[in-house]
């Protein structure tokens, strides 16, 4: 690290647990970020600003005005503006040494997994159940650890599925994919501010930590938010044999996995 570094990092240096040795690994760690919308957006500020050395935000959504309530990563000067470039632009205001590639696309198919293969860790920030099982699969395929996030009206949720980990669940142990799951989402039901400020920090914190080495992540664990009453739960997630996903994933943590 350069003396730039070493002032800009100074409080994470400080951190036994982190330290330069610490820093050093986010500086070359490498974050997708799908989303740039109220999860992703803080989500990706923390990433930059703490030093993550690249990260991919992808999101083939243009800026609402409705969108300014709660997606900070936007001001009124990005409406109409791609989501990804509006996002990109302003990290690299408040960071200017992170590389940050702007992807305006919805990913999908090989897109997805070539995304997905070349990051350290993988965040997902987005609101539709077919996206997040899609990004689940390709984690699961390249061994990626997966951050997922949730936010809809005054109700959050946040969880790490360790897919390096064969012995962990994946996203589909717990939500398994079904055609008749009705689509809910913000524009139609509503959302509470600072709630996706929450979870996407909770995410950028846990992506952090995996990228360090450093903590214990909530893999095998979901936490719960009731922003009305600032109430949370954790609830301990299981790993299903018989997961139509990674049912067929060996046990041990080193081994193959198959593709899907």
């Amino acid at each position: 690290m350069n003396d730039e570094q070493l002032l800009r990092y100074a409080r994470h240096i400080l951190l036994d647990e982190l330290g330069i040795e610490g820093q050093e690994k986010l500086l070359a760690s490498h974050a997708l970020v799908v989303g740039a919308g109220g999860l992703g957006s803080p989500a990706a500020l923390y990433l930059a600003t703490a030093g993550v050395g690249e990260i991919t935000l992808a999101d083939d959504d243009s800026v609402e005005l409705s969108n300014l309530q709660r997606q900070i990563l936007h001001t009124t000067a990005s409406v109409g503006r791609p989501k990804a470039e509006s996002g990109r632009d302003l990290l690299a205001a408040f960071n200017p040494q992170v590389r940050v590639h702007a992807r305006v696309e919805r990913l999908q198919g090989q897109a997805l997994s070539d995304a997905v293969a070349q990051a350290d860790v993988v965040l997902d920030c987005t609101d539709n159940f077919a996206t997040r099982h899609a990004i689940n699969r390709a984690c699961l395929r390249h061994r990626k650890p997966l951050v997922s996030g949730a936010a809809i009206r005054f109700d959050g949720q946040v969880s790490v599925y360790d897919l390096r980990d064969g012995r962990a669940p994946c996203y589909h142990c717990l939500f398994p994919e079904a055609d008749d799951v009705e689509a809910v989402n913000c524009a139609t039901t509503g959302v509470f501010a600072p709630l996706v400020g929450i979870i996407g920090s909770m995410q950028a914190a846990e992506a952090l930590k995996l990228l360090a080495g450093v903590g214990e992540s909530l893999s095998g664990r979901l936490l719960w938010l009731d922003a009305r009453t600032m109430q949370w739960r954790s609830v301990n997630v299981l790993r299903d044999p018989e997961c139509a996903v990674c049912g067929r994933r060996p046990v041990a943590a080193g081994e193959t996995v198959s593709e899907y």
